[in-house]
């Protein structure tokens, strides 16, 4: 049996736009340069307030004569507000698909040869009457794959690919420190490069004026990034999402996306995605006293990726 999975999400959704000004339109809104996605290269970007905090984050890949946006289906149609309010004179046309594709996460050893697409961040392709691409962020998390709905996991298990569940991805997602929207990245309150959105390749700082682009700016060049999202490793029950996390009883930082350890319930710990003050982990690292997050300790680390 092949060494590869496949998880279909129903947390998200697609945004469609058509239209002679489909990339010139986005590019002036968002983080990453629209300009490189092709069919043979999908892109990750965010969609900011006007001072630079988070709102959306999302995949982008071309099809034919569209570019296809894929998010959070909890928050899609702000987004899609949104998109709408600045279209104007655009030559652009907006439209919710979300009930005609299923989207999936395709991951293991064997993915890359089963999907055919190198292990090579953002590389897309056709695939079974739909397209599929590495994660533009990170190869290990494996390729997410858009088919249409009549075609859906029954292309994927025909494939070759074993159905697993969402815990599985995730372990995967946090381990590697990957934010999934507002699980991980607070509205209207978190700064890209808190989230290390630079390293992971959603933001372009050689395109042209996009909304929130100055603050965006200004944190790399000016170097006050003081809080990192960083995988962690919990030691006893589960903490919520949003517990915040102590050192001595100082406020040292927030939990973010959780998951348990494989065959563990939430007294067996497991791992999870943090919002760290740096100066807070440094004095954790000098002086040896532990995180805390509620009866929890947190360990958190730095992702290969990471460059702070």
């Amino acid at each position: 049996m092949a060494n590869a999975y496949f998880h279909t999400f129903d947390d998200r959704g697609v945004i469609r736009l058509d239209g002679e000004d489909r990339a010139a339109f986005l590019q002036g809104l968002v983080s990453n340069d629209v300009l490189k996605v092709s069919p043979e290269r999908a892109g990750y970007g965010a969609f900011l307030t006007a001072q630079g905090k988070f709102l959306h984050d999302f995949f982008l890949v071309e099809t034919g004569d569209a570019l296809l946006i894929e998010t959070a289906a909890d928050r899609l149609d702000d987004f899609f507000r949104k998109l709408r309010m600045y279209k104007l004179r655009s030559k652009v046309e907006l439209t919710v698909e979300s009930d005609g594709w299923v989207v999936a996460a395709v991951f293991g050893a064997d993915a890359f040869d089963i999907i055919g697409l190198p292990p090579e961040r953002g590389a897309a392709s056709a695939f079974a009457e739909g397209l599929a691409f590495v994660d533009p962020r990170h190869a290990d998390a494996g390729l997410r794959v858009l088919l249409p709905e009549v075609t859906g996991a029954a292309a994927l298990a025909a494939a070759g690919l074993t159905e697993t569940n969402r815990s599985a991805y995730d372990r995967r997602r946090v381990s590697l420190g990957l934010p999934d929207g507002s699980r991980d990245l607070a509205v209207e309150k978190t700064v890209l490069l808190e989230a290390g959105f630079e390293e992971l390749g959603g933001v372009d700082f050689q395109k042209g004026c996009y909304m929130g682009q100055e603050l965006t700016a200004r944190t790399k060049y000016r170097g006050l990034v003081k809080r990192r999202l960083m995988p962690i490793v919990i030691n006893g029950p589960l903490p919520a999402s949003g517990t915040e996390i102590t050192l001595d009883g100082r406020e040292a930082g927030e939990v973010r996306s959780v998951v348990a350890n494989t065959g563990a319930g939430e007294e067996g710990g497991g791992l999870g995605l943090a919002m760290i003050r740096l100066n807070r982990l440094d004095e954790a690292m000098r002086s040896g006293a532990p995180l805390t997050a509620g009866e929890s300790t947190v360990i958190p680390h730095k992702p290969d990726w990471a460059t702070f």
